[in-house]
């Protein structure tokens, strides 16, 4: 078991939004506490909206060490906060808010670090293209990373010309050579190195019989229900996939160290709560 030096009191932590119920980020933040030996750290979840949000915050002690962030709070807590990391408003996002002990309240976003580490986990560092499919909030974090792992261009599978001159306007600001294609040419996003695929479940159910032999690498954002049809077709193809639960762990892992203090969260126990936890639904 690692060892952390534990301070006097409880200290809490907890993830807002709506719905909430869902949420897996108990599951693993508490079995961090537990493989770290923070037996005074509580992780709950509460259900808060845009409206409750402000008087949510001004109600926290100096018991609390950190909030984790859902939609549809990523933006709204900005205005609340002292400050936030270059990475957070690179996408003017932030899930990750540190509580510090003078009583500032710090942002980042921690979903961007997190896709790059699921992705390096599983040998990808580095791809000359990459294919994004959707157009909301996770594929601007999508654009992110890629601006980080990508040395050309990406092309994004939209449904309608706002979300594709978004989709543009994200490229421009994060430095990434951006084309879009229309969601009915979808399943030629399949030729790219890289897939990340953003939409909600069931969106890209109809392009699994589109993958092609020997495809590249499939990152698919979602993980309750797992497998995708398009994840369980990826692999029958024989590509490699990056599913939900790794980006859900990788951004928690670091969450946990911001929050705790810890220099190395235990992303193994992590895993599994969260594998065990999804098994039991």
């Amino acid at each position: 078991m690692s060892s952390v030096s534990q301070e006097s009191g409880a200290r809490r932590a907890a993830v807002l939004g709506s719905p909430i119920a869902h949420s897996l980020s108990p599951v693993l933040h508490r079995a961090a506490y537990r493989e770290l030996g923070l037996t005074h750290w509580s992780y709950d979840r509460f259900e808060v909206d845009e409206d409750a949000l402000p008087a949510f915050v001004d109600g926290l002690d100096r018991s609390w060490a950190g909030l984790s962030l859902t939609m549809p709070l990523k933006r709204a807590i900005i205005p609340l906060l002292d400050g936030i990391s270059d990475t957070a408003a690179s996408v003017e996002a932030v899930n990750t808010v540190v509580l510090t002990a003078d009583g500032r309240r710090y942002g980042d976003n921690t979903d961007i670090p997190g896709m790059i580490a699921a992705l390096r986990e599983r040998g990808v560092e580095r791809v000359p293209s990459a294919a994004v499919l959707g157009a909301g909030a996770t594929a601007s974090s999508a654009l992110a990373a890629l601006a980080r792992i990508c040395t050309g261009e990406v092309t994004a599978y939209v449904r309608s010309a706002a979300r594709a001159e978004e989709m543009r306007g994200w490229g421009e600001r994060l430095g990434v050579a951006v084309r879009t294609a229309d969601w009915a040419d979808a399943a030629k996003a399949f030729e790219a190195p890289l897939v990340i695929a953003t939409t909600p479940a069931g969106t890209t159910d109809a392009l699994a019989t589109a993958v092609p032999a020997g495809p590249g690498t499939l990152f698919d954002v979602l993980y309750d229900p797992w497998p995708t049809a398009l994840a369980s077709a990826w692999s029958a193809h024989g590509g490699p996939v990056v599913g939900g639960l790794d980006l859900l762990v990788h951004q928690a892992v670091l969450q946990v160290e911001q929050m705790t203090g810890t220099e190395k969260a235990p992303l193994a126990a992590m895993r599994r709560a969260g594998e065990e936890a999804l098994a039991s639904r």
